[in-house]
């Protein structure tokens, strides 16, 4: 028999993939240290309850037309949930409440940290909140740049200071900055004061790790609050067996990887919200086919501009590669990674996508689109050294050259050795003992008290 749950956790949703994964895993994982979870939703990509029969789903309406999310706009489309969520998220709660035994009480309240209306109907309330950011420390500091900058009126900033670094974050230069092209600018930093405000909520949680990110996380820690921080990732590693994938994964690639000889696949996802064109696509296409190495190629559909799924792969393509490339609508990722067959990922270089891919030790080749992709991608690139950035506009040529220079050449090898012994950083986080667990065993700790 179970034993009784005395305490109730409420996480708030953000409804887009790379925000729902972690929301869900986090879940995963206070529910195993004896917490009882509330998911709080919108009704727009609603996770699937089915996945997850131990959690209770409460799904608020959020407002949008169908008009407000075909535009893509996504700083107006957060700015908007934020509007509307607010009342309905308070109702929710106040139900909750009404309904709630003494055994039963909700401790916190944990929200996306794009979510912030969360934390004052938490306020209003009496009851504690606690962020959770689902990027990376250094994409957060990035965002405090972008602020800053502005402040100091070099946004926006002249092409000529592209390639320069930025004073505030020397790692990074200018073009590695998440300035949003969505909209109108003064949405966006609206959208980024609010989001980098810790306010009055009681701890942060993060999903990265002192091996990756301690210096940055104490800087954090500096600049921002006085308030505890927890940095317990890679959280898929602590709730392995979680899925919280909107789209349907096709399994039917791993039975094609089983055939590959080991490390010789490249695996090329771009993430649940990138899009392309059939320029693009074409170069893609070329670059894999003249490689000469196998590939394993998501082609969401949708992703690209005027078609459905892959009719607009150039001809003779197809032909070209054979049983050498195998082509899916979605993959199971992490499964994916861990698979002996893989030497290579071509990512977005969203930060799920990251960690789980610096957890396998896998190299990768990044082609980041928005957002903390660009912050990532150089730091992969740059400061980890574990792959190489596609900086440029996509070239067949290009490709070809960074897909065997992963793969096959010298300078592979070295980034496969630094991947390696990044991984090997990391298991020692999240085991018994590691800087990961013990800020998890914190964590448990602090909600407690």
């Amino acid at each position: 028999m179970e034993a009784k749950r005395c305490r109730r956790v409420v996480l708030v949703s953000c409804p887009f993939q790379g925000h729902i994964n972690p929301l869900l895993q986090l879940g995963t994982i206070l529910y195993s240290k004896g917490f009882s979870i509330t998911i709080v939703h919108t009704q727009l990509n609603s996770p699937k309850a089915s996945k997850h029969p131990e959690f209770d789903f409460q799904a608020i309406p959020e407002g949008l037309s169908k008009q407000d999310i075909a535009t893509g706009n996504l700083v107006d489309i957060i700015l908007a949930l934020n509007e509307r969520c607010k009342i309905p998220f308070q109702d929710c709660l106040l139900d909750m409440m009404l309904k709630q035994d003494s055994d039963d009480e909700i401790t916190c309240v944990i929200y996306d940290d794009l979510m912030y209306f969360s934390e004052e109907v938490a306020n209003n309330l009496n009851i504690p909140s606690i962020i959770l950011r689902t990027s990376s420390a250094a994409s957060l500091l990035s965002r405090l740049a972008i602020l800053q900058l502005k402040e100091e009126g070099y946004i926006p900033f002249p092409d000529a200071m592209s390639q320069d670094p930025v004073p505030a974050l020397r790692t990074l230069r200018f073009k590695d900055l998440p300035i949003c092209e969505f909209g109108a600018p003064e949405n966006f930093f609206q959208l980024l004061a609010h989001v980098c405000d810790t306010k009055t909520s009681s701890a942060v949680i993060w999903n990265t790790m002192d091996c990756l990110e301690e210096p940055l996380l104490i800087e954090q820690q500096r600049r921002q609050c006085s308030i505890p921080i927890f940095a317990i990732g890679p959280m898929h590693k602590f709730a392995p067996a979680c899925s919280g994938s909107l789209l349907n994964e096709d399994s039917s690639c791993i039975d094609w990887l089983d055939k590959q000889v080991p490390n010789s696949v490249i695996y090329i996802s771009l993430g649940s919200l990138a899009s392309t064109d059939e320029k693009e696509l074409a170069e893609m296409a070329w670059g894999l086919a003249n490689s000469n190495q196998p590939f394993l190629w998501v082609i969401r559909p949708g992703s690209i501009m005027g078609s459905d799924w892959i009719e607009l792969l150039p001809q003779g393509f197809m032909e070209s590669v054979g049983e050498r490339g195998c082509i899916v609508k979605w993959a199971p990722q992490r499964e994916v990674l861990a698979h002996p067959s893989v030497g290579g990922f071509w990512t977005h270089c969203g930060w799920n996508s990251a960690l789980e891919t610096i957890s396998e030790g896998v190299p990768m080749i990044c082609k980041p689109y928005f957002a903390d992709q660009m912050v990532t991608a150089r730091f992969v690139s740059y400061v980890w050294r574990i792959g190489l950035q596609l900086e440029n506009q996509l070239d067949r040529s290009e490709i070809e050259r960074a897909v065997r220079m992963v793969m096959v050449d010298k300078e592979g090898e070295e980034i496969r050795q630094r991947a390696e012994e990044l991984k090997e950083k990391v298991e020692t986080c999240f085991k018994k003992g590691g800087s990961s667990n013990n800020s998890l065993n914190k964590l448990v700790e602090f909600m407690l008290s």
